[in-house]
Order: C-alpha cells, then structure tokens, then sequence
C-alpha cells in the first residue's frame, strides 16, 4: 500500500485549505487504495478571514496546524516531523493558505517568502525523485522546489501564471478536468478551484490528479 504524505495550510478557502479540495484529496487518496499521514507548519496564519463576509477579521490569530486538524479529525503531525523516508507521494491541497500560510505568494507574488519546514519536505520529495502532486494554487510552491522550467499550471489567469513562470517553472493551461505532468520531475498538477465552478468540478481535478500521482513509479 502506498503511503502519503498530505500537506495542509489551515482550515478554508480564503485564510486555509480550500476544504473541498482537501476531503477530496484524502478521499481520493483512499479510493486508490493508499493511505496518507496529514501534516502542516505549526505558524500562525498570516490573517483569519470570516468566511461568510470575506473580511478579515481584525486582532484575531489562529494556528494552521490546529486548524488543518479540524480536516484531518486530530490525526495530523507538525510537518517538520514528515520523514520523506517513510513515504511514496506527496500531496498538497489548495486553498488561499497554500498561497498565504506555506508561503507568500498571494501577497508577494514572484518575490514570495516560504516556509523553511515545508519547503525542506517539498524539496526533500523532489530529491528523492519520489512522485508529487499539487493542487490549484499550491504550485505556486512547486515552482519554487522544482524550477528549470518544470511544466505545471496555477488556472488561466495570466498574472497568476506569469508569477509562476517568474519563479522558475513553465505554466501550461489545462482544463479544470484534466492534469500537467512533468515525467522528468515527477510532477503532477491540476487547476481544481483556480477554475472549478462546483464541487463536482473540483472533484474531477483532484481524482484525476491523485490517479495520475499515485500510478507514477
């Protein structure tokens, strides 16, 4: 059984994990008979924003490792304490947390800052030429790991890519359905909510990615 390692960046589309994209993962995860260890930095959010008006919520902080537990039912670890040796993929969901909390690139685009712990891992699987996944804008984080104009896609908005391509990687547009694989990099990206239109949208992106990742050597 193949086993893996699911990074989290908190709880919600706006400050978190985009949370459809991250039961989805781990659903998916299982269908393919896999099973997976959820992780996430133990940092503050870089904000909270309320959900049902948008706004940030001013002198409110929460933690993106105790708010990814909420997604993972408690069963979740710092992720400084992933051993990439005990582990065949890696996965990480979207959500504006991916862009926010694993790094700044929602704020600061091409000029972004990540977080050291995450990044280690993320570089770590590449390293090791073990098979990676990366959904919605999270390859804003893959670019930065696997550069040399490693082929993935971030949607179609044309700013959001130029970032991408900024820091290293080629962006390719791809349907909300479909997947970019780079094989030399063992790579696989899908545009789930950066062009999903409904949950079930969401799900073709993620189940497709998760197929493809987990069937790679």
């Amino acid at each position: 059984m193949k086993q893996v390692a699911v990074i989290l960046s908190g709880s919600g589309v706006f400050d978190g994990a985009e949370l459809h994209e991250a039961v989805l993962t781990l659903l998916a995860i299982e269908q393919e008979g896999a099973s997976y260890q959820c992780f996430a930095p133990n940092v503050n959010q870089l904000h909270v924003v309320n959900h049902l008006t948008g706004e940030v919520s001013e002198g409110e902080t929460r933690n993106v490792l105790v708010e990814s537990a909420r997604i993972a039912r408690g069963d979740i670890k710092p992720v400084s304490e992933c051993d990439v040796s005990a582990f065949d993929t890696l996965i990480l969901p979207g959500g504006f947390g991916a862009a926010k909390n694993l790094c700044t690139f929602a704020v600061d685009g091409e000029n972004c800052t990540f977080n050291e712990d995450v990044l280690t891992v993320c570089k770590a699987f590449a390293q090791a030429k073990k098979p990676a996944a990366y959904a919605c804008i999270a390859p804003a984080l893959a670019a930065k790991v696997y550069g040399n104009k490693t082929k993935m896609t971030i949607g179609s908005d044309v700013e959001t890519a130029g970032g991408l391509n900024a820091l290293g990687a080629t962006h390719v547009e791809c349907p909300v359905d479909e997947v970019v694989v780079d094989n030399d990099a063992k790579l696989v990206t899908t545009p789930a909510y950066m062009l999903a239109q409904s949950i079930s949208e969401a799900h073709a992106s993620i189940s497709k990615m998760v197929k493809t990742v987990l069937a790679m050597k």
